[in-house]
């Protein structure tokens, strides 16, 4: 073990892999994962995209692969999709940008993907959620049908996002998205868990809460087994996607740490079910977890790979307690080690 003491990188290399490092005097690192640059979300609630594009940006970088996704072309065919369905109902669905990282898995699957380089936006989601909303319900009213409402939501997403390349050049190639896509990875390739004690351990169970639209299933297990297994993950180099909360006390971007008050005492698998089932802990945030770390009581901290830019201490990235992480964990997504 060493203690890392150097600045944060300031230039990506060519491969745009970079392993950023924490400034001098905090943390012992132990463990720090290959990652592309740290990313700013903007305005919206698309960290469900970004955290899980980091993760598997990751995962790539760790396999010898370079690539760094485009968030902006998984929302698009996200958004267009929520669309259709809510003209489909009449105009009555509502239409958000939020979800759960297996939705960006799914998108992946399904809609393929465009390196970050060929498709970016700084569009304003919550606000075009709000025109694409108007858009459907005004097309259901006048019976558009689904032709005409795809030709309407075209134009909507080019101006507002932009206009998709018909394809993907990389290194000399030609790809469709959705070939680009399954060069990277598969939804099997990776396993969703969660830990609550109101559905049975071992077992796919779906999550309850409010951005699970699709009914996503996650593999329930003891919290000690989560993180254990968590920690196996990135001491394999793989990254993760975290799922939890970011409210409350003890998290700030600011300083770059996530901590409890009593970071020393051992939260319970109780603990942290009354704290979900009062909902003093929900799903408003997701990051990807590229490291391990101590702090100079020796005391266990998970790097973690934030979306809102690199205005803080450690350039964008995060130190996060074991005791934060076993309270306010929601849920995370990791491929399957040895797949």
């Amino acid at each position: 073990m060493k203690t890392i003491i150097v600045l944060l990188v300031a230039a990506v290399a060519a491969c745009s892999c970079v392993r950023e490092r924490p400034a001098p005097g905090k943390f012992t690192v132990e463990t720090m994962n290959r990652m592309t640059p740290v990313k700013d979300q903007g305005r919206g609630s698309l960290c469900w995209v970004y955290a899980m594009l980091a993760t598997v940006e990751g995962d790539r970088l760790a396999e010898g692969d370079s690539v760094n996704l485009s968030a902006a072309y998984v929302a698009r065919n996200v958004l267009a999709a929520r669309t259709e369905r809510c003209y489909l109902s009449g105009g009555r669905a509502d239409i958000t940008a939020d979800g759960v990282a297996p939705d960006a898995l799914d998108a992946l699957a399904e809609y393929g993907a465009m390196p970050y380089d060929a498709y970016r936006s700084d569009c304003n989601y919550g606000v075009l959620c709000r025109k694409l909303e108007a858009l459907a319900g005004q097309g259901a009213a006048m019976r558009v049908g689904i032709d005409r409402l795809r030709d309407r939501l075209a134009y909507v997403l080019d101006t507002a996002v932009n206009p998709v390349p018909k394809h993907v050049w990389l290194y000399g190639a030609e790809y469709t998205q959705r070939e680009f896509a399954e060069s990277l990875c598969s939804p099997s390739d990776y396993v969703a868990m969660t830990s609550y004690t109101h559905e049975p351990f071992y077992e796919a169970v779906p999550l309850g809460i409010p951005a699970n639209r699709a009914g996503h299933k996650f593999m329930n297990v003891p919290i000690d087994t989560l993180a254990a297994r968590v920690e196996r993950a990135l001491r394999s180099g793989l990254n993760v996607c975290w799922e939890g909360d970011t409210s409350n006390a003890g998290f700030s971007f600011d300083d770059g740490v996530a901590r409890l008050d009593d970071d020393g005492a051992t939260v319970t698998q109780a603990m942290r079910q009354r704290a979900f089932e009062t909902f003093s802990v929900t799903d408003d945030h997701c990051m990807a977890l590229v490291g391990l770390a101590r702090d100079a009581r020796g005391r266990r901290y998970f790097v973690c790979k934030n979306s809102w830019g690199t205005d803080n201490p450690y350039g964008g990235l995060m130190f996060m307690s074991l005791g934060y992480f076993r309270l306010n964990t929601v849920a995370v997504v990791m491929k399957v080690v040895g797949s």
